[in-house]
């Protein structure tokens, strides 16, 4: 299938995800994860329709971003290191892996030398994997708190990453715990503005994270295409 028939069949899953669960489809965000593909992949996305891009890896989103950022979105979605925040800020207009304290204090300086709020989500490892990134669950409300500090960032929402099962099923209580995270931070008042989005839900378990109250989907493989992203799925 070419990338028009994978976003007409993702965009029916989407619509029966939805209306298994009462949701509107208008919730729904997606993200075209990018990363590992060509520049011929990120103008067929734009000019697609998506308007959403995500990207990983600093280095190999420069060229990218160069050539097509008036036309998109971007959102850096993979782990970031202190030393590449000078090259995130005022590009990308979504973080979403704000998981440290060392981050957050960059972020702030950065943003603030260039006048600038960035939108975050605050990264939790819900599922305890020690090779995924993310705030445990236990020092979430802590962290969050330092946060609501910080003048430069708004925290828009939470992330996390479910573990790869083959029955996408056995990802339903990751998703449903970030949830209840969200309603109890914004349950807290933890920020004087309420925090309303959830990132989560992959190719392989995007459908559930939809029941379960995602708004944002980073879709890579089952959009862009498995021989774009050599054999890297997301």
């Amino acid at each position: 299938m070419n990338l028009q028939d994978r976003l007409f069949t993702v965009e029916h899953r989407i619509r029966e995800a939805c209306g298994r669960c009462g949701r509107s489809e208008e919730e729904i965000q997606i993200i075209a994860v990018t990363k590992y593909t060509t520049m011929e992949t990120v103008e067929q996305v734009l000019l697609s329709g998506i308007g959403h891009v995500g990207e990983s890896r600093t280095q190999e989103a420069q060229s990218k971003w160069e050539a097509f950022h008036p036309r998109g979105t971007w959102h850096f979605i993979g782990h970031l290191q202190t030393n590449k925040v000078k090259d995130v800020i005022g590009k990308f207009e979504y973080i979403h892996s704000l998981d440290r304290l060392s981050l957050m204090k960059e972020i702030e300086k950065k943003a603030a030398d260039l006048n600038v709020v960035v939108n975050c989500f605050i990264q939790v490892n819900v599922s305890g994997e020690e090779s995924k990134q993310g705030l445990s669950p236990e020092a979430f409300f802590s962290f969050a708190q330092e946060v609501a500090r910080m003048k430069q960032i708004r925290v828009v929402g939470l992330m996390t990453m479910a573990p790869y099962e083959l029955d996408a099923e056995a990802t339903r209580p990751v998703f449903r715990e970030l949830k209840r995270l969200r309603d109890e931070l914004n349950a807290r008042d933890i920020f004087f503005y309420p925090v309303e989005h959830l990132s989560m839900g992959m190719s392989n378990d995007f459908e559930v994270a939809i029941e379960e109250g995602a708004t944002w989907l980073r879709l890579g493989s089952v959009l862009v295409g498995k021989e774009s992203i050599q054999g890297k799925e997301a």
